[in-house]
């Protein structure tokens, strides 16, 4: 499970290059601290219905008066100035997809080169498990029915 150390808003300056989250309404947002009060994050849905770029921002657009964490649930992969390559190298970038490249994977790329999104992952498991959940009540509704029983004569008679 992932950790996260939260910042103290006052005069702490997140450490160079580390992964930032902050939350928001269903989600985590991800981002990247470059230095200066600055974010590179990818804008995604972060601003609504729109779709936006990968982009830099200072902290407080990154965070829009949320609480804000530094994830420290892996070492990254690369040095911290690698990091803010990366995350710059993108700054532009107009390819966001929700469940295939979101904020989190941009993070999780820039850090340890792998395009991943825990979010989405834990999301898409719940989701396999709804669905067989569905589809075994499904099949014992229709044995059900094979051997006679109609479910709502289940329910009247106890």
């Amino acid at each position: 499970m992932a950790r996260f150390d939260q910042l103290a808003l006052q005069p702490q300056e997140p450490p160079l290059g580390s992964h930032l989250v902050t939350p928001r309404r269903g989600y985590l947002h991800h981002g990247i601290y470059v230095g200066d009060g600055r974010v590179v994050h990818y804008a995604g849905l972060a601003n609504g219905l729109y779709r936006g770029p990968v982009e830099e921002v200072p902290l407080s657009r990154f965070t829009r008066g949320r609480p804000v964490w530094v994830k420290s649930h892996a070492p990254s992969s690369f040095e911290c100035r690698e990091v803010i390559q990366r995350a710059r190298s993108r700054v532009g970038e107009d390819c966001y997809r929700l469940l295939t490249n979101n904020c989190e994977h941009f993070c999780e790329w820039c850090l340890r080169g792998e395009h991943r999104s825990y979010q989405v992952e834990a999301l898409l498991t719940r989701l396999r498990v709804l669905h067989a959940a569905v589809g075994f009540v499904a099949q014992s509704v229709s044995v059900l029915e094979r051997v006679g029983l109609r479910p709502e004569r289940i329910a009247t008679n106890g």
